[in-house]
């Protein structure tokens, strides 16, 4: 075999292999499946800080399944995802998720540039909005109530963790089960 065979046949075998590599790097570091129902719960991800709604139905919680932190939605009882539009973006933390009664609501911490903000999303129009925009303290573990009239959450306004209370008013829709009659 002349030197020149040898060195083809060697840089040959070297492209294929450099080939295979760069194919399962690729393949190993992008997203497999971009959506959550690939697997159901308890997978090889991590979840945690889970949020039953009142009515026990769906459970929300915080998944690294798309490679960053963001909230998941699941439906006990179809077993299955619900997808959660305008939720989880890119380079957003997001975290600790509380659900009203039905699931139509959820209170969740955002941060982007490293300061949390409680966010209020419904479902019913897919649209989430920051509550303590112009908040100047810290803020973490919000609640909603049942109803999605209240949110609760702890705060630093007086340099010490208390607790507060928002009310969004008597205004708005609230969660209850078709058929029950809305008190004042």
């Amino acid at each position: 075999m002349s030197q020149k065979a040898f060195t083809r046949g060697k840089k040959s075998k070297l492209f294929w292999i450099l080939g295979a590599f760069l194919f399962s790097a690729l393949a190993a570091c992008s997203p497999t499946d971009r959506q959550l129902a690939s697997e159901g719960l308890n997978s090889r991800y991590t979840d945690e800080q889970p949020a039953l709604s009142g009515n026990g139905s769906f459970l929300a919680f915080v998944t690294n399944r798309n490679g960053g932190s963001q909230i998941a939605l699941y439906d006990l009882q179809l077993q299955r995802f619900i997808e959660l539009p305008g939720i989880n973006e890119s380079d957003i933390v997001s975290e600790s998720p509380s659900l009203s009664r039905t699931a139509r609501f959820l209170v969740y911490l955002t941060s982007e540039q490293g300061k949390p903000q409680i966010a209020f999303y419904d479902r019913a129009v897919g649209r989430s909005e920051i509550l303590t925009k112009n908040y100047r303290s810290w803020v973490r573990n919000p609640q909603i109530s049942p109803s999605g009239r209240y949110i609760v959450f702890e705060s630093s306004r007086r340099g010490q963790w208390d607790i507060e209370v928002l009310d969004r008013g008597t205004d708005i829709e609230l969660d209850i089960p078709d058929g029950v009659p809305v008190e004042p």
